[in-house]
């Protein structure tokens, strides 16, 4: 059974940096598509970053430069390092789960095909 637990959340001046990390427990978890997705109240939650298929990665236009997804396979651990922090990078950042190792075309940012989440973590950026 695939579970998921953030940490490293937290608040921080704008410019600075953080590191968040999902720990996944399960025996196939390591093999399954992991992306952070952020929700801020009032906006829909808005995919951040995936790494797939043992490492490929794909970030969104508003993160790309700044921040960077890895997996330690070893641990079963996913991880955000986050840098040059913006207000607008405010929000619960989630991590998501997908069984399969590479998603469709135009997948990978919809909610709707990860199948487990983690609670998530509090992000807030101050200028």
């Amino acid at each position: 059974q695939v579970q998921l637990v953030e940490s490293g959340g937290g608040s921080v001046q704008a410019g600075g940096s953080l590191r968040l990390s999902c720990a996944a427990s399960g025996y196939a978890s390591r093999t399954y598509s992991m992306s952070w997705f952020r929700q801020t109240p009032g906006k829909e939650r808005e995919g951040v970053a995936i790494i797939y298929d043992y490492g490929s990665t794909i970030c969104a236009d508003s993160v790309k430069g700044r921040f960077t997804i890895s997996q330690e396979y070893a641990k079963n651990t996913l991880h955000l390092q986050m840098n040059s922090l913006q207000p607008e990078d405010t929000g619960i950042y989630y991590c998501a789960a997908a069984t399969d190792l590479r998603p469709p075309r135009g997948s990978w940012y919809r909610a709707a095909w990860y199948k487990y989440w983690g609670q998530g973590t509090q992000v807030a950026v101050s200028s």
